[in-house]
């Protein structure tokens, strides 16, 4: 594509995701803030990466009745991910705590993926130790492509491919391609896709057919590592809807508007230390009122050595979310993380406001622990 040509910017399901539940956080994850690790996304990076490593595998001189080496090498593959997603986290300066006792969670997970991929080749019954080479070349000869990019050929619109399998009759003639997306979150309630991966296995299923005009019929499906469960998406083309999209989200000097409300403030936004329109919300009555919750502080006092100190709530002043100090002054305890975050903030000299994100209240008191943001409080103005 000529320079010329360029388009201002790509959009994925996830970012049109975050643009329909508040424009505003979606302008915000455009802004090249300091982004967040997750111990649920680093999971599901090490699952698909050891899944790509077993469907990349050379099997080149293996005999094909060898069996009992599927489970020693997808270990191998995970444990190697495992150690190498663990390098990238800890270099994240926005992070939770590692949590290394989730191994036999990622192993569970990759376990599930493997089941499904048994059942594509029509053996869903055998047990991974009677696995042959055999049962993998033929599972190899159904890859069309992993982990590959997907881009419309105007490059506005683009996802991650996981898996493009071929889906063949008892003859071995091609029937369909299957889009497989592995996910390694909640299975569906009811067998019901949420709305958002629906439309997101959709798009991959319009973007793949926009640019292959002579493609078999293409099915679109959730692989759900958890129970091994498989759910297909159908229905008509979304991309005249992603295209519309592509269109409100160019790039804008001018943050985008913010709708403030339980699906976008209430959950998990990640970019509340830039944003004043969460915190108007909150002091106007929205929001739970559960025991963990998003604050603004002064901290007045602070112990290194305990964590321990003295910290004064802070309200909104106004809609730019200028700080407005209440005379409200309680223990706050850093630990862990929590604990690490504060003092590399503090270390930086940072004296003004911090933004805490879930810290636990009770009577009168605050935790801050390893799974909590500690953050400047820097909220960017609408204008």
């Amino acid at each position: 594509m000529a320079e010329s040509e360029r388009v201002s910017h790509t959009l994925s399901p996830s970012a049109w995701n975050r643009f329909e539940t508040c424009p505003r956080q979606y302008w915000l994850s455009r802004q090249k803030l300091p982004r967040k690790a997750g111990m649920a996304a680093s999971l599901g990076t090490i699952v698909h990466a050891s899944v790509e490593d077993l469907l990349q595998m050379d099997l080149s001189g293996r005999d094909n009745r060898e069996v009992g080496w599927l489970g020693p090498i997808a270990e191998k593959f995970l444990r190697t991910r495992w150690e190498e997603e663990k390098q990238i986290f800890h270099k994240t300066p926005r992070r939770p705590k590692w949590k290394e006792e989730d191994f036999p969670k990622a192993k569970r997970q990759q376990r599930g993926a493997i089941r499904m991929l048994l059942r594509f080749i029509d053996s869903p019954e055998i047990a991974n130790d009677k696995v042959s080479i055999a049962h993998w070349r033929k599972l190899h000869s159904r890859v069309i492509a992993v982990e590959g990019e997907l881009r419309t050929s105007d490059d506005r619109l683009m996802g991650r491919l996981d898996m493009l399998l071929a889906d063949v009759d008892e003859d071995g003639n091609l029937r369909s391609w299957v889009v497989a997306d592995l996910k390694t979150g909640r299975v569906p309630e009811g067998g019901v896709l949420k709305p958002e991966v629906h439309r997101q296995l959709l798009l991959y299923r319009d973007i793949l057919g926009s640019n292959n005009q002579n493609a078999p019929p293409i099915r679109a499906e959730g692989w759900y590592t958890d129970d091994a469960g498989i759910y297909t998406a159908e229905g008509d083309s979304v991309m005249a809807d992603a295209l519309k999209a592509w269109e409100a989200t160019k790039p804008s000097d001018v943050p985008l508007e913010a709708t403030p409300g339980e699906k976008s403030c209430g959950g998990f936004c990640d970019w509340k230390a830039w944003c004043p329109h969460w915190w108007n919300w909150r002091a106007e009555g929205g929001g739970s009122n559960s025991d963990f919750k998003d604050i603004v502080v002064l901290l007045h006092h602070y112990d290194s050595i305990s964590g321990g100190g003295v910290a004064e709530m802070c309200e909104p002043a106004d809609e730019a979310g200028r700080v407005l100090p209440t005379g409200l002054q309680m223990t706050i305890n850093f630990d862990n993380r929590g604990k690490e975050a504060l003092e590399e903030l503090l270390e930086k000299g940072h004296k003004g406001p911090i933004f805490v994100g879930s810290a636990m209240m009770k009577r009168g008191s605050c935790r801050v622990g390893h799974w909590c943001d500690v953050l400047a409080w820097s909220p960017i103005p609408d204008a």
